[in-house]
């Protein structure tokens, strides 16, 4: 049986972090300990930790802020476990999210891997939207948790976990924010470890409670993307632009119709096209048409906000 090292870097988020360990003490399976890791916060939740102390193997770090992938490498240092788990604050774990885990490494031999996340009953309309839209099939977030997307997978640090082997031999992230889990995955894929997604070990992630948190988020994501290109030019794909070319089209959309109304007409008719999928397919999923219609919205900010942010970066690079 594996001992399990859960790290979580948090940044004040005391009331996320509750909601999470709770979620960790209905655990069917308990080999593991958790390490929270608080990134300098001013908020902090070493109350809210103190409360689990009787339910759960935990402890608790206070640290200058350094950011996220930083951070996790600091849980890694003191990490006790034969595998390292790394969650966002703002998730919530299922009950049989390490069975899960256990009973697919007894059968597979993975040094990394990732799973879905999932929107849970709970979350509001917002927030199951926006989980629609980082997951749906008609949107960049359709790679996320699904194999008919993934060629070699990549885990990201929402929902990962690694073997002690891997920590050893990388030393952990090499840089602290802008896509620090990407470049750490493609890291751990170029030395050679097999990484795979297990479908079990999904997490509810909660993401962001509003569309202008989203659009900050993709925003940033988008120039992660460029930034993760100066390490590793090669994994810039042609489907990492496809946000920028959709923000692109739209912005000249006004124009095409004074130069060529034909044109203009097939481009809103694409992207009224993108919409109705977007609709059909969160109201069908999520059984709302509230959601349906948000899930729509949220489509429309994730491919600006990170188009947007690819093409910001783009010209930084340049200059």
């Amino acid at each position: 049986m594996r001992f399990y090292s859960v790290i979580i870097p948090v940044y004040n988020r005391p009331n996320e972090v509750d909601e999470l360990l709770e979620s960790l003490t209905k655990q069917s399976f308990s080999n593991f300990e958790v390490l929270i890791i608080e990134d300098g916060s001013t908020d902090r939740c070493e109350e809210v930790v103190e409360k689990y102390k009787d339910q759960l193997n935990i402890s608790y770090y206070f640290k200058e802020n350094s950011g996220q992938g930083f951070s996790r490498n600091y849980g890694f240092q003191r990490a006790k476990g034969d595998y390292f788990i790394v969650f966002d604050s703002d998730c919530l774990i299922p009950p049989h999210y390490f069975e899960a885990v256990e009973n697919y490494l007894d059968e597979h031999r993975l040094a990394a891997f990732g799973g879905p996340d999932k929107a849970h009953e709970s979350f509001t309309d917002v927030q199951k939207a926006i989980s629609y839209s980082m997951t749906s099939p008609f949107t960049t977030g359709g790679i996320r948790g699904n194999k008919k997307h993934v060629a070699t997978f990549h885990p990201r640090s929402f929902n990962m976990g690694i073997s002690k082997e891997v920590y050893d031999k990388t030393k952990g992230y090499l840089i602290t924010r802008m896509g620090e889990d990407i470049e750490f995955s493609i890291r751990v894929i170029d030395i050679g470890f097999k990484t795979g997604l297990i479908e079990g070990a999904y997490v509810y992630h909660k993401r962001r409670a509003s569309f202008t948190q989203f659009y900050k988020q993709l925003h940033f994501f988008g120039r992660a993307r460029i930034n993760i290109s100066r390490f590793f030019p090669k994994e810039l794909k042609l489907v990492h632009t496809f946000p920028a070319i959709f923000t692109l089209g739209l912005l000249a959309l006004p124009i095409l119709y004074f130069i060529d109304k034909r044109i203009f007409i097939l481009g809103i008719s694409l992207y009224v096209v993108f919409g109705v999928l977007n609709f059909l397919s969160a109201m069908i999923k999520n059984k709302s048409i509230v959601v349906g219609f948000l899930g729509m919205v949220a489509s429309f900010i994730q491919f600006v906000a990170y188009g947007v942010g690819f093409l910001t970066e783009i010209i930084k690079k340049i200059k």
